[in-house]
């Protein structure tokens, strides 16, 4: 990273120069994570920026619409083939009691997220929403950027495309950044790979139904938090990082468990991802006219299925597919009048069941995951392990509910602010900024390697 500032700030002078090193380094930081999937990458850039250089040529023509269906179909294809071949003929064994190679293709790090990015460009360009970009690296800078190429969040071309050829790193841009940088980095080596260790040891239990009833939602709330927690880390990061360079990307996470229904839930939790689902798949016809019912479980079904090779992931956005639709049948002048409390209870229930079913990847352990909930498998409804977990975790536990909490803002100033207490709260965000760095380093001094969640994705 100090290599790359110092050729980015200090060596490259002017746009097309940070432009170069930008590109480099991008192609040399996924190198390094899998070289051998590079190639893909490129494949990728190659595919997308010459079906958006024709779509342009021939817009309006058959040709045009030839060339974005077979960019999709390829887009997708490549997805199928890398993430899903093992997850299908694991069914088609299962079904038709066959026998046929299952492969074990690698997953290409990333894959999700610059394909979607990919995509949404040449979706764009076919609507016409969105300027071709004529010169390919400039679009290969676009899908490579590294901050956000392993893990999101998913970058539409038309947040950044004047700031491919016009951006300005000022020193508020820096500061903002290392701010957000460092929260990034708390949020994952303080908070979340703290709390992993602890729903371990509740979950990976050799017999998961003695667990008792408060265990197990005491660790799936647990699990709720850490998947928050290292995934909204890894999103704070590449914002932040992004802001250092003059790149302003769109928030992935808005503070997701203060919503007060499962809607607003998905409004402000990974946000790229559910804007692209929406913006994209929502009000596509199906069979030559919109079914809003179909397309919604459509939506859910994708979004499930994105997350990974597993009929829990696919159960796991149908579950939450459902509870949104169930919403839209009250509608919202109902829902207004339900009490706040209730909502928030209610929300909040179907909301960490929902982490659970992520979880397990193994139905018979999701079964006996359901039955602990509420006591159906004999299981005691507490025991002495959930006190001394508690006791023990206390202040961690309390740190990650804070941090559910948008803290930040306490440190904001506006325009009719005194002097006083800007500089106050200045020194504030600084001290605060240096403790989470300090806490940080210690903790990952002596840790393992403990990857993000969402690389696997």
């Amino acid at each position: 990273m100090q290599f790359f500032l110092l050729f980015y700030f200090k060596v490259a002078h002017g746009i097309k120069a940070k432009n170069a090193v930008l590109i480099i380094f991008s192609l040399l930081f996924y190198a390094w994570g899998d070289p051998a999937y590079i190639v893909l990458l490129l494949c990728s850039t190659i595919l997308n920026y010459v079906s958006g250089r024709l779509i342009d040529m021939y817009r309006d023509r058959f040709f045009a619409k030839f060339v974005f269906g077979l960019s999709l179909f390829v887009n997708i294809g490549m997805l199928v083939v890398f993430k899903y071949t093992g997850f299908i003929m694991e069914n088609i064994n299962s079904i038709f009691s066959l026998d046929l190679y299952v492969p074990d293709i690698k997953l290409p790090i990333g894959i999700s997220f610059y394909t979607f990015q990919a995509m949404s460009y040449t979706i764009d360009c076919h609507w016409d929403s969105v300027k071709v970009q004529k010169n390919y690296f400039r679009f290969l800078m676009y899908i490579s950027l590294f901050p956000q190429l392993v893990a999101g969040p998913i970058v539409r071309y038309s947040d950044i495309e004047n700031e491919l050829t016009d951006r300005k790193s000022t020193p508020e841009d820096i500061s903002e950044g290392i701010t957000r940088i460092v929260i990034g980095l708390a949020k994952k080596a303080v908070i979340a790979d703290s709390l992993y260790p602890i729903v371990q040891n509740f979950f990976e239990k050799k017999d998961l139904a003695q667990l008792s009833v408060a265990g197990t939602w005491y660790a799936v709330v647990l699990y709720a938090m850490y998947v928050y927690f290292d995934f909204s880390g890894y999103s704070d990061m590449a914002i932040g990082m992004g802001r250092i360079m003059g790149f302003h990307f769109n928030e992935n996470f808005n503070y997701p468990f203060l919503c007060k229904d499962v809607t607003e839930f998905w409004q402000r939790w990974h946000i790229s991802l559910g804007s692209f689902f929406r913006d994209y798949l929502l009000y596509i016809p199906v069979f030559g006219k919109r079914i809003p019912t179909l397309n919604l479980f459509i939506v859910w079904f994708c979004t499930g299925l994105w997350h990974g090779a597993s009929w829990n992931f696919v159960l796991w956005g149908l579950y939450f597919g459902v509870f949104i639709y169930i919403e839209r049948l009250i509608g919202k002048k109902r829902m207004k009048k339900i009490p706040a409390a209730v909502k928030h209870i209610f929300n909040k229930i179907i909301i960490v069941v929902g982490f659970g079913i992520f979880y397990f990847e193994d139905f018979g352990k999701l079964g006996v995951f359901f039955g602990n909930l509420i006591g159906l498998n004999g299981n005691a409804l507490i025991d002495e392990t959930v006190r001394t977990s508690f006791v023990n975790n206390l202040f961690l536990i309390t740190a990650a509910v804070i941090g559910c909490f948008p803290v930040k803002n306490l440190f904001k100033t506006d325009d009719e602010s005194s002097e006083f207490k800007i500089a106050s709260f200045g020194t504030m965000k600084i001290v605060y900024t240096v403790l989470l760095l300090a806490v940080s380093t210690v903790l990952l001094v002596d840790s393992t390697n403990s990857p993000f969640l969402y690389f696997r994705f």
